[in-house]
């Protein structure tokens, strides 16, 4: 891309604090947005070939969102938990392996998106973001969820299509858990804590493409209970 094409699309980023520059095939982050590190809200660069997020993204203090879907990136830099403001981080479809504990600084975030990426163990240290609402970790090669999964905040966490086999009854104690999605995984109904349905607030549990018949977690306790917290959601919103 141009020169000129970049400093138009930077001259109206320094009015909007937007920066969208999806598809042109951009090797590297642009050097250029270092000039409006104090007035950027929103960067979204997906669809690109960028394989590194330099250090210096943690100078952009006013981001609020921050898009790189669709690249080759294959680590985040540190410097991410400067971000205190963030309140979105999408990285869906790149070839991230393992996440830094900084990220756990991100007070503000309330989406993080990491679906389609290369991460095989569930990222710990996430229980400090008290806001966050939905974690996206679909697509991945995961293969466990660990006891401190219940320090986690989040209403929605989304572990369709990896392979699972173990999911640690202490997710039945994340204190805002709503929608818990495992389609396409390993799981043998042996494996589901039975507490889920019981004892949790999951209204919405989802284990279709797994290593049992759905209709068989009927066979578990609690599921009634599970259903009667179900059925008052979907009630609501009708």
């Amino acid at each position: 891309m141009g020169n000129s094409a970049l400093k138009s699309h930077l001259e109206t980023s320094q009015k909007t604090g937007v920066f969208q520059l999806t598809g042109k095939g951009l090797l590297e982050f642009p050097e250029e947005l270092q000039r409006l590190t104090s007035n950027l809200r929103t960067v979204d660069l997906s669809g690109n070939k960028i394989e590194v997020l330099p250090a210096a993204i943690g100078n952009f203090l006013q981001l609020k969102s921050l898009t790189l879907n669709a690249n080759r990136l294959t680590s985040v830099p540190p410097e991410i938990g400067n971000l205190k403001k963030l309140e979105t981080l999408s990285l869906n479809g790149n070839r991230i392996q393992q996440l830094p504990p900084s990220l756990g600084q991100l007070r503000a975030l309330r989406t993080l998106r990491l679906s389609g990426n290369q991460i095989s163990e569930f990222p710990s240290g996430l229980g400090a973001l008290r806001h966050l609402d939905l974690l996206d970790l679909s697509r991945n090669q995961i293969q466990s969820v660990p006891a401190d999964v219940s320090e986690l905040q989040a209403i929605e966490i989304n572990l369709n299509q990896n392979q699972i086999s173990v999911l640690a009854a202490e997710v039945s104690r994340c204190p805002r858990l709503k929608v818990l999605r495992l389609e396409e995984n390993c799981l043998e109904l042996s494996a589901v804590p039975e507490s889920v349905l019981l004892d949790s607030q999951v209204c919405l549990f989802s284990v279709e493409g797994n290593l049992f018949e759905v209709k068989r977690l009927r066979d578990l306790q609690g599921y009634d209970k599970y259903m009667e917290r179900f059925t008052a959601t979907k009630k609501k919103f009708t």
